[in-house]
């Protein structure tokens, strides 16, 4: 017994010793220049732009990797990546399958353009007959999935937009059997939302449940965002299903220019209840699908570059100055990158304000609201109520500005001729309504 024991650690012994000569050999074979020339122009042909590498090693400790360090794709502008790490998972490399366990990416710059230019390079290379060619044969979705990282890592990952916004981001993701994440953790470092802090995290599947759960909670602006996402998948023909993502969000005490950053044009104390809704054929459609309804009220609302009894007293444009309000409350609708307001109402001592506002995806400004300063005129005092100035709303979240309609500044400058400084607002209001039953009357 003595004499198999001691075969078995020789045997033991000449493994470990083996594995250490196939390891140490496979390093010093990668760490040449000539296989790092070759994986450079492996990768320039792939992606269609020429790529740089600093070195390319095999790590075997503390795990198995494989590491390319000072990465370059020459696109315009380019992508630079200091280090990128694959490690493998171990079941499937033993029957000769190659599956991703972990991809660390650290200190890496990715503009938006850089990768829009890189994805449409890729587009055009791909012809329907080399799509054919590359389909796998292993069981429908295997190889994509071996392919996904089980575990990814985000250390110091910058994103630039194509406006030129920095974000720099700490992130780590861990993904379940099907694909969908099991847990997700984000810090923002530097940027517009820094110091934001969010987790998701899979739920149990209750008994019956049609899909799956996750609890979200954000830490933002002092306050926080929390709830429940929802998915499961929705049958809509024949061997076809459909994705829907259903959502209910809580929002206490956030700081309303933290959400809106680097935009200061409104702030306060933002209390809101949201639901979401998407519904789509893929995942990454999802985010393009998305539509959410919010009720929300701000306390200390303070809107900036805009004083709105300003704008009612000269009856013309207001840039500049602030308004201060003790009551902000409305709807927001959202789609993609669009916004709506509605049932926007405001008030702050004798003025007070209702309307309707649209943010497009540039986020430029256009609606109209409805402004009344009680006993700021004498015809308001005399008809026992403040007079509404109507106001469109213009510019861009930044830079908002308020005019009068043209109806709306004929009708002031009769009031003003019939009743000086009395008709000024009465005559807007009557000349906007006028302007608006002549639209209806002729369609446009």
């Amino acid at each position: 017994m003595a004499k198999v024991f001691k075969w078995l650690v020789f045997l033991a012994l000449g493994l470990m010793v083996l594995l250490a000569v196939v390891a140490f050999t496979l390093h010093r074979w990668v760490s040449t220049d000539d296989f790092r020339q070759r994986v450079e122009r492996e990768a320039s042909a792939a992606l269609g732009v020429p790529v740089a590498l600093d070195r390319v090693a095999v790590d075997v400790w503390p795990l198995p990797a494989v590491a390319l360090s000072g990465i370059s794709v020459k696109s315009k502008p380019p992508l630079t990546l200091e280090r990128l790490e694959v490690r493998p998972r171990w079941q499937p490399l033993l029957t000769g399958r190659l599956a991703v366990a972990t991809l660390l990416v650290r200190k890496a710059v990715l503009p938006q353009q850089g990768i829009d230019a890189v994805l449409l390079l890729l587009q055009k290379k791909k012809t329907p007959a080399q799509a054919a060619a590359a389909a796998p044969s292993a069981p429908p979705g295997q190889a994509s999935m071996d392919w996904l990282p089980r575990r990814t890592v985000l250390d110091e990952v910058t994103w630039i937009s194509a406006a030129g916004a920095r974000t720099t981001v700490n992130a780590e993701a861990a993904l379940g059997d099907d694909g969908l994440p099991d847990s997700v953790s984000l810090k923002l470092i530097k940027g517009n939302l820094q110091g934001l802090e969010a987790r998701l995290k899979r739920e149990e599947p209750k008994a019956g449940a049609a899909g799956d759960e996750w609890a979200l909670r954000v830490d933002v602006g002092g306050g926080k965002v929390d709830g429940k996402l929802g998915l499961k998948k929705v049958p809509v023909a024949a061997a076809r299903e459909e994705l829907e993502l259903q959502g209910k969000l809580q929002t206490k005490d956030v700081e309303v220019s933290a959400l809106t950053a680097p935009s200061k044009s409104l702030t306060g104390r933002l209390e809101a209840s949201t639901t979401l809704h998407a519904r789509a054929a893929t995942t990454g459609a999802l985010v393009d699908a998305l539509q959410s309804q919010t009720t929300f009220t701000v306390r200390d609302a303070v809107i900036h570059g805009l004083d709105l009894a300003k704008a009612v007293k000269t009856i013309g444009l207001s840039r500049g100055g602030q308004t201060p309000l003790d009551t902000l409350a409305g709807q927001v609708s959202t789609q993609g990158k669009s916004a709506q307001l509605s049932n926007l109402v405001a008030s702050s001592g004798a003025l007070s304000a209702t309307g309707n506002v649209a943010i497009s995806p540039a986020k430029v400004l256009s609606g109209r609201v409805s402004v009344n300063v009680a006993g700021d005129s004498k015809l308001g005092s005399a008809i026992g109520g403040a007079v509404g100035v109507p106001l469109t709303v213009g510019g861009t979240l930044d830079n908002p500005e308020v005019t009068l309609s043209r109806s709306a500044l004929l009708g002031a400058a009769i009031g003003t001729a019939l009743l000086p400084g009395v008709g000024t607002g009465a005559g807007a209001n009557l000349g906007d309504r006028v302007g608006e039953g002549f639209r209806s009357l002729f369609g446009k």
